[in-house]
């Protein structure tokens, strides 16, 4: 039974990498009058709810992984998604955090009371949350999007969204079409297509595609990192720098990718020897336009005899078949959507009324979305994004950008507190300022230059996704808060 009201200093919405850090960093710094609102049953965000088959993270583990809680034991290089699970849910174990979960908890509407000076969120279940901050760490990657394909509806064989993958579902000697070909395809494709009886590609696009195999972690060199920690942070900083390296490349210096380019052109050429399937897998765009993938037998499979990549489009979903765009039918007996997931327009659904009865989400939508970076909204104070808008990379480990807002978040809290204040909120001009300076910068950049649209892009073809430039400029910009920036409202 809902209806209950329930007061804290912090709220935070999320228990992934985003929801525990904050929490994490709460504790340690003794703010323990804090709660987190976690809708499924289980912490872990995106990695709870992808299991498809290879699911993995395509950053290195020692970088994708707090700075301030390593772990010493990852099993491989790139390590899969239990793995990434089980780190996650330790962490909520260590710091004691399920007791200030709510679990089954979904939020659905807040709104700022500026006489009480406090955010009142509702959740689906009529608990009403009173909070003087509130910290968003919802993420991008956690609403599936699902194409409005003619006629889907009418399908009568099984049907599911990679985030939601059917374990029950036995794909051995089944017909199955995969539509999409971005980051998920590309990993449960190669596990899927030794049990199928055939494999339908719908791609739209094709991605570019790095040779990479993954590999192991001697048992060794795990107890050296454990032993030594400085060992595990050089070849952290190693990881780090690496990928830090590609960032002028993204940003107005496209020709430094083309050696990467050509890696990527040389492992299709090499793979692919039909030069039809050839050419249907060749992008058209420039690398970095949209994620780079890498894998060392995506290709294989989808040169298999039992594959065939179609790129005519999908005309119309029958019960048991799909239509292509030239007409042709291919009898089907499961589909599964591999089309990532509502991006820019996930914030749709924060519904969120700031001062003078302003809603987020139809400011956003009518006016782009607009932050202070990525992290602060003028008119909505003491309410924090977490990989906010423009702050999601395409070189680097988004858990770096994470625990650089954490520490930006926190001190903003202290600085408020310093002052005697209740609340504070990022300035319009000051908005307004970062805004135009980071479009100007992601106008030079591969994404908008590339020749590709990606997901990277709202609706208006701008890019609220990507931070531009580098991780270092990032860290620098929110090391520090500038109390010049924020109005305070004393307390």
């Amino acid at each position: 039974m809902g209806g209950g009201m329930h007061r804290c200093r912090v709220l935070v919405i999320g228990t992934g990498f985003s929801g525990l850090g904050t929490a994490i960093q709460l504790r340690k710094r003794g703010r323990d009058d804090f709660i987190l609102l976690e809708k499924a049953h289980e912490v872990g965000g995106t990695w709870r709810e992808n299991t498809y088959p290879g699911c993995a993270c395509d950053v290195p583990s020692h970088l994708y992984s707090f700075s301030f809680e390593p772990n010493s034991d990852w099993t491989q290089m790139w390590s899969g998604q239990a793995e990434i699970f089980d780190y996650l849910r330790g962490l909520a174990d260590k710091y004691d955090l399920r007791r200030n979960i709510r679990f089954g908890s979904t939020m659905t509407s807040g709104y700022w009371d500026a006489d009480e000076q406090r955010w009142h969120v509702r959740t689906e279940s009529g608990d009403e949350y009173v909070a003087q901050f509130l910290v968003s760490g919802i993420g991008a990657l956690h609403i599936p999007n699902v194409p409005d394909l003619p006629g889907a509806d009418t399908f009568g064989g099984a049907a599911f969204h990679s985030a939601q993958w059917n374990h029950d579902y036995d794909l051995r000697g089944k017909r199955v079409a995969v539509i999409g070909t971005g980051a998920s395809a590309v990993q449960f494709v190669p596990e899927i297509v030794d049990d199928v009886a055939e494999l339908q590609m719908y791609q739209r696009t094709p991605p570019w595609v790095i040779p990479r195999v993954n590999f192991d972690i001697p048992p060794e060199a795990r107890r050296l990192f454990g032993r030594v920690p400085l060992a595990r942070r050089m070849v952290r900083a190693v990881v780090y720098w690496l990928h830090e390296s590609l960032a002028l490349g993204f940003n107005g210096h496209s020709g430094l990718m083309r050696p990467i380019e050509n890696l990527a052109r040389k492992n299709l050429n090499k793979t692919v020897a039909d030069p039809e399937l050839r050419r249907k897998l060749t992008p058209s765009y420039r690398i970095g336009c949209k994620r780079i993938l890498g894998s060392g037998d995506y290709y294989p499979a989808l040169v298999s005899p039992k594959s065939e990549v179609i790129t005519e489009g999908i005309a119309e979903v029958r019960p048991h078949s799909i239509v292509a765009g030239d007409g042709r039918e291919r009898a089907v007996d499961a589909i599964i959507y591999a089309t990532g997931f509502h991006v820019t327009d996930g914030f749709d659904n924060v519904r969120l009324t700031g001062v003078d009865g302003r809603c987020l989400a139809d400011e956003w939508e009518e006016h782009g979305i607009r932050t202070h970076l990525g992290i602060t909204v003028a008119g909505y104070p003491n309410v924090f994004f977490l990989l906010g808008p423009n702050t999601a990379l395409g070189h680097n480990s988004v858990v770096f950008m994470i625990e650089s807002q954490i520490r930006y978040v926190l001190r903003l809290m202290d600085l408020v507190d310093r002052r005697g204040a209740d609340s504070a909120v990022v300035r319009q001009a000051v908005q307004t300022g970062f805004n135009a300076d980071i479009q100007r910068k992601l106008a030079k950049g591969v994404w908008s230059s590339g020749g590709c649209v990606s997901w990277y892009l709202d609706s208006h073809g701008v890019n609220r996704t990507i931070w531009p430039g580098s991780t270092v400029r990032y860290w620098r910009r929110t090391r520090s808060v500038d109390p010049a920036e924020f109005e305070f409202t004393p307390g």
